[in-house]
């Protein structure tokens, strides 16, 4: 059995293909302002990969902030289930997930039995977003994931007057000019970053084991420093790309409702 899983968030999309329990093609592009067009896109390029066509697959789910508008999905579901499902379907014993997302983030606690039990969103501010994060390495001149590997060469890491995306901006541009390695001010980002996103774990009463999901899970300083504030190592998915989260959960969705699971 073939399914699809499309992901259509603010900064990025995400598609993958899932052949009898085995991903068999997948693609992260960057979004477009036209959802349908960034989704038509995104799918093109994992079912290449996949070496099939569009009409091989049997079923097909949507999810992100962009899901009501792709035009080819047989079903369309929120965020949080998909990126539960893929998680416990990349990491099985997971209890909480961390999902960062362009412009939200979300903490996800699950039952004994995988399902969602409690969830918070973070979808009122750019702060603690990969948004956040996008605007700060840009100022510093590195990619996101660099900002990570930054941060282990930090001895003195600075301290954010504040986690708004505009007075930090202000904060680093001042730590720059003031001469302050960039790693002590990459790692007061990633700092910043981590207590945002803890207060959100925290506030679910996160369990071990938690999983990390979305392209910020990359950034090994985020990870770090995310682990000391909510007092649980945090798992590295070394089955996909942890980006591609979302997708994958929507292609097991697929495969759940064509197997009558769900």
């Amino acid at each position: 059995m073939i399914t699809a899983g499309c992901d259509v968030g603010s900064l990025t999309s995400k598609a993958v293909v899932i052949r009898d329990g085995r991903i068999i093609g997948s693609a992260i592009i960057r979004s477009s302002s036209r959802p349908e067009i960034s989704a038509q896109k995104v799918m093109d390029e994992a079912l290449e990969k996949a070496k099939i066509s569009q009409s091989d697959v049997e079923y097909c789910v949507g999810t992100g902030y962009g899901r009501d508008n792709i035009p080819f999905v047989d079903l369309a579901r929120s965020e949080i289930a998909c990126h539960a499902r893929g998680a416990v379907w990349l990491a099985p014993a997971t209890k909480t997930i961390i999902d960062i997302g362009g412009q939200d983030c979300k903490a996800i606690r699950l039952d004994k039995n995988g399902r969602v039990e409690k969830f918070l969103t973070n979808d009122k501010c750019a702060a603690g977003t990969g948004r956040f994060l996008e605007v700060m390495a840009k100022l510093l001149g590195v990619s996101v994931d660099d900002l990570g590997k930054m941060s282990k060469k930090s001895r003195e890491p600075v301290t954010l007057a504040s986690t708004c995306t505009v007075w930090a901006q202000a904060d680093v541009i001042q730590y720059v000019n003031s001469g302050i390695p960039l790693e002590d001010v990459g790692a007061g980002v990633n700092n910043a970053m981590a207590g945002r996103v803890a207060t959100l774990a925290n506030a679910v009463h996160a369990q071990r084991e938690v999983a990390m999901t979305g392209g910020v899970a990359k950034n090994a300083g985020v990870v770090k420093a995310l682990e000391k504030l909510i007092g649980h190592k945090v798992t590295i998915i070394r089955k996909a790309d942890p980006q591609l989260a979302g997708a994958i959960g929507a292609a097991v969705l697929a495969s759940d409702v064509k197997e009558g699971r769900a």
